[in-house]
């Protein structure tokens, strides 16, 4: 046999290992890969979440009742001012007329009250002697009651226009921090159909309150003297406390939504708190102290048929029915969580809510675990189980399932073509 057929038979027998080594390479399942939590022990709180305004618990608006320009401002943003303070002025010169128009027709009336009255005591004596008949002192009688009232309406004319005219220096109504101003000097204020509000004063923003408003589902889980958190998008990295003091009984229609609003009482020695803020609240619920817990995306994973047959089945632990394919009955709401009206009424039909971990025993097989729910807090839940401890490893998600079985078969040797390139497809949330 010459040198060339030797190597030629070489070439081949060379040629079909390599094919059936890729061949076998290509077909070949590689073991997948999990993306693994721990069980824990800790604190669970179930809250609800509702979003309010920070304000002060008492505020006034400053207005007046007088039309007229603003001749003189002395109060500004943030100043703090006492009860019966001058905050600002109104131009006083017509309110001052009109007092001085009501002294004189006031002065008018008592002259002529004072004539009638000595011309009925003239009309007395005379009558008294029969010089005039009586019916010509009646008229006098009844002419200085008529001046007597003139002059009692005069005086209460004058009273009005001297009251007016206090109205044009505006007051502090209360103790407090001026939180807006609405006029500038100069500007003119109307006050014929209603008070313009010239100011607008915090009584104290150490005591501060937020106006929540809650969806008709969870209010009932609300009530008075429960303790709540908040945060405020200005200082992000601190969480602040208050405390339930009404839950108001109207309600309010937003997008379909019927809310109630929600009075929260803030303590704001610091003066950080600002009115107007946005709070994201929560109300805290329920509360569970070192209890076993996991993430809920462990509760919500289940895995595929495909994934079940590559691993195969191992023994299942004793009070631990396996599950193939699908759940064991009544677990299919369980897989995905405890639904939070079921964590709050103790699963439906009064059973104890149940959900199903999956974990990886000694020899690679994937196992299952049922597991009692309680309270989530929406990104951990409270678990019970004989076969779940503290540091076990169960899965909450698969990081490759992708198997060379999946992949349409081709020849290596074959030029390939070039594939574009993008996202992958049909990966999961993990």
């Amino acid at each position: 046999m010459s040198r060339k057929v030797v190597f030629r038979a070489g070439l081949v027998v060379l040629a079909i290992a390599i094919g059936m080594g890729v061949r076998q390479f290509a077909f070949s399942s590689p073991a997948p890969s999990f993306r693994l939590v721990t069980v824990e022990r800790g604190d669970i709180q179930a809250t609800v979440s509702a979003t309010g305004t920070l304000g002060a618990v008492t505020t006034v608006n400053v207005g007046t009742q007088v039309s007229g320009q603003i001749s003189a401002l002395y109060a500004d943003f943030n100043d703090e001012v006492k009860k019966g303070q001058l905050l600002a002025r109104i131009d006083p010169t017509i309110a001052q007329q009109a007092v001085a128009d009501a002294q004189a027709n006031l002065e008018r009336l008592r002259a002529q009250t004072n004539q009638a009255a000595r011309d009925q005591d003239r009309n007395r004596e005379l009558a008294a002697e029969g010089l005039i008949p009586a019916s010509q002192a009646e008229q006098g009688e009844a002419a200085l009651k008529v001046a007597q009232a003139s002059e009692k309406s005069a005086l209460i004319a004058l009273s009005r226009a001297q009251q007016s005219l206090s109205y044009s220096n505006i007051y502090a109504p209360i103790d407090g921090v001026v939180v807006e101003r609405n006029v500038n000097l100069g500007q003119t204020v109307a006050a014929s159909l209603s008070a313009p509000q010239l100011f607008l004063i915090a009584n104290d923003l150490t005591q501060m309150r937020i106006l929540a408003q809650v969806g008709e589902s969870d209010i009932d889980k609300i009530e008075q003297g429960q303790k709540v958190r908040f945060t405020v998008q200005a200082i992000p990295d601190r969480t602040f406390e208050g405390t339930v003091q009404q839950v108001r009984l109207q309600s309010t229609m937003v997008d379909n939504v019927v809310n109630y609003t929600v009075v929260i009482t803030v303590e704001n020695p610091k003066r950080e708190l600002l009115p107007g803020m946005t709070a994201r609240v929560d109300f805290l619920v329920k509360a569970a102290t070192g209890v076993l817990k996991v993430s809920n995306a462990a509760l919500r994973y289940k895995p595929s048929e495909e994934l079940l047959a590559q691993l195969g089945a191992s023994p299942t632990p004793a009070g631990s029915p396996r599950v193939w394919g699908r759940p064991a009955s009544g677990s299919d709401a369980a897989a995905s969580g405890p639904s939070r009206r079921e964590a709050r009424n103790g699963g439906s039909n009064g059973r104890p809510p149940s959900g199903t971990l999956y974990v990886l025993d000694a020899s690679g097989h994937l196992e299952s675990v049922r597991v009692q729910t309680g309270l989530t807090d929406g990104s951990f839940t409270e678990i019970q189980g004989r076969n779940v401890s503290e540091g076990m490893k169960v899965i909450a998600g698969v990081l490759s399932t992708t198997t060379a079985a999946s992949k349409p078969a081709t020849n290596p040797l074959a030029p390939q073509q070039n594939q574009r390139r993008g996202p992958p497809g049909g990966g999961g949330p993990f």
